[in-house]
């Protein structure tokens, strides 16, 4: 055990070419230049989506009631029915923030994690993914942009109480 302290250490360095770097800011190092028409079209494009997104999101949100209904009339679907609401609010929770609706990706991405495969299959589970689609539908229906202000808050305390509601009841 000695003899191992012992014996020298060879230690290597290694340097990379940062060819990453070479991508991002052009071949050698130059400046990023980015063409203003297509900056504009795709800015154009994007508030096109934006103004279209509530409607888009209220079929996501009647698309989850549908499954909701399943799960409550057809316990047995339940597994099925959450993976398919798990994926719809995936969806969701990614475009929220994008189109000015925070609070969308907030509620859809706390609908995600109620749903995932170790989520609980009661009717008091049910009632918790029943009070974030609740919550979903408020926020499109009433056009509720950023953090929502007052209503964005009572929106998120009321989903909270609802959570810790029918937890007690698990």
């Amino acid at each position: 055990m000695a003899d191992a302290a012992k014996t020298p250490v060879r230690v290597r360095f290694y340097r990379f070419r940062n060819v990453l770097k070479d991508k991002t800011a052009g071949v050698g190092g130059g400046a990023v230049v980015i063409d203003e028409a297509a900056l504009n079209a795709a800015t154009a494009a994007l508030e096109k989506m934006a103004e279209d997104y509530p409607d888009y999101v209220a079929k996501s949100v009647e698309e989850l009631r549908a499954h909701l209904a399943r799960c409550v009339d057809t316990p047995t679907e339940r597994v099925k029915r959450y993976a398919m609401m798990r994926e719809v609010a995936h969806d969701m929770k990614g475009q929220g923030g994008t189109f000015g609706y925070p609070l969308i990706t907030t509620f859809a991405a706390s609908l995600y994690d109620c749903t995932g495969p170790r989520s609980g299959m009661t009717d008091g589970h049910v009632e918790i993914i029943k009070s974030h689609i609740d919550a979903m539908s408020a926020v499109i229906k009433d056009r509720v942009k950023g953090d929502g202000g007052e209503i964005g808050k009572a929106l998120t305390t009321g989903l909270k109480m609802a959570i810790e509601k029918h937890s007690k009841a698990l």
